[in-house]
Order: structure tokens, then sequence, then C-alpha cells
């Protein structure tokens, strides 16, 4: 399948949620099960026939820029909205118009992985003349996730937040959209997509958004606990756990890993035992460690979170409800 529509992926944010992980790098780059987040985005929309992508840019935007260049090695051309400041889902977008230079195109957030075939959403969206196409799923944790409401008739009516029970969808992070809508937003200026220009939509509109639910493969990557899960999974779907451990990494023989992530330049010393844990980059542990569903980096000379022993950050992992039955063999060198 070939489109010629143009794809903007968001990836312009702190990804505060993602802290201390998100220090040193944006968080399209951390690395799932071997390789940047924002390489697995992108290959997918080349995949499913996307060759041209804008990727919005404001915290850290060298780490970005450094994997992807202009695209070239991906098969798609790359280029770059700069955003002084930050401007939101909708924002962004605007911003990125000219750029875009289409009547249409897809907007695709840079903190999900979705296998799903574009070819059926952008055929839902020209077939009921929406303006808007949202791929959604069941939201089977409310409690987690606010949701889309959609009527009978497959048009979206509303928005949920977090911890409403009624039945509602999981907007996964893929949407079809007309350009007419951003247009008439100025230039340069903060704008949200779901809790304000959509919702504005909605009121004036019944019959502007569309909803366009899916069976798919979808990964979340918001927290540290999303992100092992993640990692974990994709290491398991691809057969290769190798992939967890980045580059110029030692694990000394006698060291016993399980469910964890090691970046690059890490030493893990004998006798250490991690489980759950997400290592960063340069992180050296003394011999004998002991550590269990924690986040551990090289403490930057502030920080807001988590606890700090000699030049290391000690964040906990939260729980992860997600992967509780995967069983992963122990990691030695």
């Amino acid at each position: 399948m070939t489109t010629k529509l143009p794809a903007i992926v968001l990836t312009a944010g702190y990804g505060t949620r993602l802290l201390p992980l998100t220090y040193d790098r944006a968080k399209p780059v951390l690395p799932v099960a071997g390789k940047p987040l924002i390489r697995r985005t992108l290959s997918w929309l080349v995949q499913q026939g996307v060759h041209d992508a804008v990727l919005n840019l404001h915290y850290k935007p060298e780490t970005i820029t450094s994997v992807v260049g202009d695209g070239t090695d991906l098969g798609l051309s790359v280029r770059y909205s700069w955003e002084p400041k930050l401007l939101g889902s909708a924002g962004g977008p605007r911003q990125a118009l000219p750029l875009l230079n289409s009547n249409r195109f897809l907007i695709i957030n840079g903190d999900t992985l979705t296998n799903m075939a574009l070819g059926d959403i952008l055929d839902a969206h020209e077939r009921t003349k929406a303006a808007i196409t949202l791929a959604v799923m069941p939201n089977t944790n409310p409690e987690r996730y606010g949701g889309v409401l959609v009527d009978k008739d497959g048009w979206v009516s509303g928005f949920t937040r977090i911890g409403n029970p009624n039945p509602s969808y999981h907007f996964i992070g893929v949407q079809v959209v007309d350009t007419s809508i951003f247009l008439e937003l100025p230039d340069g200026q903060p704008a949200e997509t779901i809790r304000g220009i959509y919702s504005s939509l909605i009121k004036k509109n019944k019959r502007s958004l569309r909803a366009h639910v899916v069976s798919t493969t979808f990964h979340d990557i918001g927290t540290p606990a999303d992100y092992l899960a993640t990692s974990l999974t994709v290491a398991h779907d691809e057969g290769h756990h190798e992939s967890l451990v980045g580059t110029r990494t030692f694990i000394d023989p006698t060291a016993k890993l399980k469910r964890t992530i090691l970046w690059d330049e890490v030493t893990v010393a004998k006798d250490c035992v991690l489980t759950d844990c997400v290592i960063g980059d340069r992180v050296r542990l003394p011999p004998g460690s002991y550590f269990e569903k924690l986040v551990i980096t090289v403490a930057p000379e502030s920080h807001q979170i988590g606890q700090r022993e000699g030049n290391l950050l000690l964040v906990p992992l939260s729980p992860d409800e997600h992967n509780t039955n995967l069983d992963y063999a122990t990691f030695q060198s």
C-alpha cells in the first residue's frame, strides 16, 4: 500500500512521566529492544507506504536528529519543525503545515508503537467525509486512560477523563486529519486537540470526528514501567533478548539479571542481582549490588525525583500490570 499523505510525528515533548530516563535523551530516542523508538515508528510508516514525514522538535532535539537524520536510510524523507516553545498536540501540527504541504495528513504520537494498517483508516476517512478520524481500541483500563465516546453510528461524541467507568474507547495515537481544521488556528500559539479544538469541533458539528475501531498491536511508552514492559515484549516477540543490552556494556559472569534493560557503557560488577530494572547510560554498579523495580541513572547536577546514592540516581519503577506472566531467562554475560 502506498499513500501520498505525509505524516507528522509528535516528538517535541519533555517526557516528564519518563524521568529520569529522559534527563539525557528525548523520549522518542529511548531504545526499544535495541532500536530507538522513533526509528521503529518511522520504519512502520515506510512499511505502510508513507514517504514524507515531519518531526516537531523542542526538547533535546539533537538526540532525535542524530538518530534520524534526513530519513534516507529508512526509506523516506524527513524534515523538522522547530518549536522555540512547546506548541502542543494541535499547535505543533499547525506550525508544520507548510512542510506538510497537503490538504490532508496523518498525525502520529511519538510515544506509542502499533502495527495497524493505515490503508483501512485512510479508506474510512475518505468514505465518511470526516474532518478527523481517530484510530481507537476498547478502553479496557479507564482507571489509567481517558476515553473516547462513540455513538452508535461511529461518530465521536465526546471524551472522558481518567477514572470514568463508563464504556469508552482508547485513542492509540494514529489519526487522519483535514488541513482546514488546523488552518483556523493562529500560527505559533499553543493549542491542544482532544481537550481543545476537537471538543469545540464536536459542539459545532456532531459528524466531524470519526472513530475507526481497530484490533492491533499497541504499546504505550508513557512511563518507565511501560517502557520496560514494551521493551521486554518486543524483545520476546522478535526473539532477541540480547537487544536489551546496549553497546560497550560489561556484565560480570557472576551477575544475575532478570527482566532488566541495560543502556550503553554500563558496568555490572560481580555478584550483582538486578530484577525489573532499567539501567541508564554510563552507570557503574558496585559488586554485590541488589536492586529490584528501579530505574538507575547517573544523577544530573539537579534532579527533583528519586534518591541519590553517590553519583547514581535511584527512582522506583511503578508496578507493572502488563507483563507479569512473561518468564524471561536470567541474562548473564
